[in-house]
């Protein structure tokens, strides 16, 4: 197939084209390198069967493709709070264009939506009929309303004009390639660990999230591209975590001398977070494999090696979670 992939230079994407190429496929990487990195698609970009093309998907573009994957969008509140309108353009105006495409070419196209469209939930875990509680006009709504109006594009475009789509929700998600400064919870623990700083933990560390590594996400991804489901489905990791308990492991991994420092809760920040993949399951034959020890021996691996790096020294603390 000849697939098209926005944010293909991500963290995300990035894997995902891995897998794709792998299988043979033709795949196009659109990326504005926002928050992309060339280094990350570098092994194919003398390939026959690959093209990147800088491009923001906030303008349109005509390309010939049967499938897109739609992930082009900044997802570390670090990233998608520095520019707020950028962010709810990307997400609106850029998902306008891609199903405008996917209309005209007769693409199936699949929206890398997330667990944010649940905002602070009220029940517990999140399942795909509960429509979330969400601050329409706090910090981090750019993000949160924007997918939710993309999810709405999305599923107007399938009864208006009968686009086939596929809309994943995606939970926190982690492994080799995240970006070092991004202000996620995994990524900030283990680059401090890294560095000797302290590790810092946002409020009092019982807020709970769930990890999924890199690789099961994007099988996930790839199931419900070509699987017979429309969604919204959940993908993401089960097993859950306070952040404290995160710290904790992070520290015992990488560095048991360092320390845990306590700062206030960021504004909005959810408390709980846990995905019932219950439709994964049915649906998709779906469920994550690799356990969150062993997720983040790789992570830490990865970021050890690019630490090795010294321009990499340059990049200040960040903070709050993801």
């Amino acid at each position: 197939m000849r697939i098209l992939v926005t944010g293909g230079a991500g963290f995300i994407g990035s894997h995902l084209i891995d897998r794709l190429m792998l299988e043979g496929n033709e795949v196009i990487c659109l990326d504005n390198f926002f928050t992309g990195n060339k280094r990350n698609i570098l092994k194919w970009m003398n390939h026959p069967y690959f093209e990147l093309i800088r491009h923001d998907v906030t303008e349109p573009i005509r390309l010939e493709v049967d499938q897109i994957y739609h992930l082009a969008c900044p997802a570390s509140p670090i990233h998608y709070q520095y520019n707020p309108v950028k962010t709810i353009k990307t997400n609106v105006i850029g998902t306008l264009n891609m199903l405008g495409l996917a209309k005209r070419v007769k693409a199936r196209f699949l929206l890398a939506s997330t667990s944010e469209v649940y905002g602070d939930p009220e029940i517990h875990p999140q399942t795909e009929d509960y429509r979330g509680n969400v601050n329409t006009i706090g910090i981090r709504s750019c993000y949160d309303e924007g997918k939710r109006v993309a999810e709405t594009l999305a599923f107007d475009y399938h009864r208006q004009n009968d686009v086939q789509i596929r809309v994943a929700r995606i939970f926190n998600t982690y492994g080799p390639r995240m970006l070092e400064n991004d202000g996620r919870v995994i990524s900030n623990f283990v680059f401090q660990a890294l560095r000797g700083k302290a590790i810092t933990v946002y409020g009092d560390g019982s807020q709970t999230r769930s990890f999924c590594y890199v690789s099961d996400l994007v099988d996930g991804l790839i199931r419900l591209m070509n699987g017979d489901h429309t969604g919204p489905i959940n993908l993401g990791n089960p097993g859950e975590y306070t952040i404290l308990e995160l710290a904790q492991l992070v520290q015992e991994m990488v560095n048991p001398d360092a320390s845990v420092r306590f700062e206030p809760l960021p504004q909005d920040d959810p408390r709980r977070r846990r995905p019932d993949i219950t439709r994964a399951q049915e649906y998709l034959g779906w469920q994550p494999s690799v356990p969150l020890q062993e997720g983040l021996k790789a992570t830490i691996e990865d970021f050890r090696a690019r630490l090795t790096d010294t321009s990499l020294e340059q990049i200040p603390a960040r903070s709050p979670l993801g």
